[in-house]
Parts: C-alpha cells; sequence; structure tokens
C-alpha cells in the first residue's frame, strides 16, 4: 500500500523553531509516520472538528488533517498541550 504524502502550513516551521533539538527531532520523526499510517492508535478526532486529529509527542500535540481521497495529511500546527487546542 502506497503512503499518503505529508505536507505542513508554515506555521509549523515556525513552531518547531521555537522547540529545542531533541523535541524537534521526535516530532518530525512521528510526523514522518504519518505519511504511512495517517491514523495511528494514538491518534484522536478532535471535537468540534470533521477532520482534525491529533498526535501526542511528550508534552506537545501534532493537529493535523487527513484527505483520504487525494491521500495527504496536512500537519497544521505543532504545539504545547497547555495551548494546542484554543481556536480549533
Amino acid at each position: 500500500m502506497a503512503g499518503y504524502s505529508v505536507r505542513t502550513k508554515p506555521s509549523v516551521e515556525k513552531d518547531l523553531r521555537r522547540l529545542g533539538q531533541t523535541v524537534q527531532a521526535r516530532i518530525l520523526n512521528r510526523i514522518e509516520e504519518l505519511g504511512e499510517e495517517p491514523l495511528p492508535r494514538q491518534a484522536a478526532k478532535l471535537s468540534g472538528s470533521e477532520r482534525l486529529y491529533r498526535v501526542r509527542v511528550g508534552d506537545y500535540r501534532i493537529i493535523y488533517e487527513v484527505d483520504s481521497t487525494a491521500r495527504v495529511v496536512l500537519v497544521h500546527y505543532v504545539r504545547h498541550r497547555s495551548t494546542a487546542y484554543r481556536g480549533v
């Protein structure tokens, strides 16, 4: 089975620049894994949204959208858990 293509919004780069290198590496690794398995067991659908999901990486959350027909995973942002769900 072919994987999904993973795309990120420009805000993701800005979010990652604020983090330490070890956390960045863990988050980037998880984002790459989303290309192979866009809905892993740990993924949770966000309430109040039809297509947004979240994956935990320590104290950080990756908020992303899956488009099954186009086979694309679009990462919206990466934030600390205390601010990840504001404005969703």
